[in-house]
């Protein structure tokens, strides 16, 4: 097992390598219903993320729904809001 580090709206974490996306995610506090992942700078379609392996130097930019649409949260060590008009 070999561990990496990957960027997660600009901050370091660490992972194993080939880890799936869904575990990462998860392992990460998130839940994946109410998020949207661009991986490495391009939007990753939810049926893709099963067979998305981590691997070193990744960068994934994640937010998440809240307020029945209005809000959007970015995941980072202090979260950011915007509205979504």
């Amino acid at each position: 097992m070999t561990t990496i580090t990957v960027k997660v709206n600009g901050e370091t974490r660490s992972c194993i390598e080939g880890m799936l996306l869904p575990e990462f995610l998860t392992q990460i506090g998130l839940n994946l219903r109410l998020i949207a992942v661009e991986y490495n700078g391009e939007i990753l379609h939810r049926q893709y993320w099963d067979s998305t392996q981590m691997q070193a130097g990744d960068r994934l930019e994640i937010v998440t729904i809240v307020g029945g649409g209005s809000f959007l949260v970015k995941h980072e060590a202090s979260c950011v809001l915007r509205t979504s008009d």
